[in-house]
């Protein structure tokens, strides 16, 4: 009896399970990429998947590449695994589909119900580790096929599924209820900034370079690099939603390059900065006490006496400046908001008390909107664990031996 009995998290053994090698009971299929001339994205031959990257919650979205060469197959219903970093996230094929390297699938045979299989999966992602314990970077057909299944007999699988299946559909709406609440919460501060900017009436437009004593970006020359010194960033340091600036991911340069700059370069509290390629027009405010370096791709405004720092930055924030700043960008690769471009663009004209009274308004909305967002967060947070919580339960036989007991 002992052979068919696993342990359970709570010490206990489980009757009527049984431990297999996942390669025991399913067939594993390595993906393999066919050469990049037979790729197309007009939807000539087969639907074809190389990473997650259409990974849906759990159905495998709508191709956005065919290839006219088959390599390898994965049919309706066969798990994906994604097998390069990320490792471990999975998938439903809804179709036939032509899979590459950064796939496997996973094909249930008659002793272990597809679905159950799943979520069985979906609970060990995070535990999928190398031989000393790293997180693997990719992982191959032989070390899917030596994963251990926890494995109950067929019908107790298909409660356990249906079980699964209940708690995961409540759970599903909650998080897009919150990710709905999330949503409304931004959009209802972006609705107001947007319009406090777009005012109608006796309402007097200037240029940037109107209200600034400067208006410049980062050093073009590259710099040195070193192991102690002053912060360097570039726009992966720009944080969209907060508006600050993340130093835990800089490198550094030597003082003396800094020291070196002009004036103009060195970011002081109360100017902005403003990304103007790539993820170009997102504002940044500058902390106090910190010197740092920043690149070309980032712009800095000085407001000048007559300018609240606070309103230079919501004013960058507003839709009326991106969409001045989207329909002027150049370039095809990467957009660019030219400094003479940024110079130009167009902002309501306030006087001091008036820029006063619009920055602790946006100040009170902002701060609300920050609180609603940790909330639903924290509610997102919380139906993640629950999610897991529930899965651990169920392949430690928890979910239904209650029920054996009565």
């Amino acid at each position: 009896m002992d052979d068919e009995k696993m342990t359970m998290g709570n010490g206990q053994l489980g009757v009527g399970w049984r431990v297999e090698r996942l390669g025991a009971m399913c067939e594993v299929i390595a993906g393999q990429s066919p050469q990049g001339k037979f790729y197309n994205d007009t939807g000539t031959g087969t639907p074809f998947y190389q990473g997650k990257k259409e990974f849906g919650d759990k159905f495998i979205r709508a191709p956005k590449k065919w290839t006219s060469h088959i390599t390898k197959m994965a049919y309706l219903n066969d798990i994906l695994m994604s097998v390069r970093a990320p490792v471990g996230p999975i998938n439903f094929a809804t179709q036939s589909l032509c899979i590459g390297r950064g796939l496997a699938a996973i094909r249930a045979g008659e002793d272990i119900d597809k679905d159950f299989l799943f979520y069985q999966l979906l609970s060990k992602q995070n535990e999928i580790k190398g031989n000393e314990g790293a997180v693997f970077a990719s992982i191959n057909k032989a070390q899917i096929e030596n994963l251990e299944i926890s494995l109950p007999s067929l019908p107790e699988q298909k409660r356990i599924v249906a079980i699964l299946d209940e708690a995961f559909s409540g759970i599903s709406l909650a998080v897009a209820n919150a990710e709905k609440n999330l949503t409304n919460a931004r959009e209802l501060f972006e609705s107001y900034l947007n319009n406090i900017f777009t005012q109608k009436g006796d309402i007097v437009l200037g240029k940037l370079s109107d209200i600034t004593t400067d208006i410049t970006d980062g050093d073009h020359s590259a710099p040195p690099k070193s192991s102690e010194g002053i912060p360097f960033i570039t726009i992966s340091n720009v944080n969209k939603k907060t508006g600050l600036i993340d130093f835990t991911k800089t490198f550094k340069v030597p003082e003396e390059y800094f020291n070196n700059l002009k004036l103009n370069k060195k970011p002081m509290f109360g100017d902005v900065l403003y990304t103007v390629t790539g993820s170009y027009g997102i504002p940044v405010k500058i902390p106090k006490g910190v010197d740092f370096c920043f690149q070309r791709h980032i712009g800095l405004l000085r407001p000048n006496e007559r300018t609240h720092s606070s309103w230079l930055y919501y004013a960058l924030l507003s839709p009326m400046v991106f969409k001045q700043a989207t329909e002027r960008a150049t370039g095809t690769a990467q957009k660019t908001v030219s400094l003479r471009v940024l110079r130009s663009i167009q902002v309501p004209l306030m006087n001091w008390k008036e820029q006063e009274s619009v920055v602790k308004k946006l100040d009170e909305m902002w701060m609300k909107t920050q609180y609603l967002e940790s909330i639903y967060q924290q509610k997102l947070t919380a139906l993640k664990e629950l999610k897991q919580s529930i899965l651990q339960k169920a392949f430690n036989g928890e979910l239904t031996q209650r029920e054996e007991n009565v």
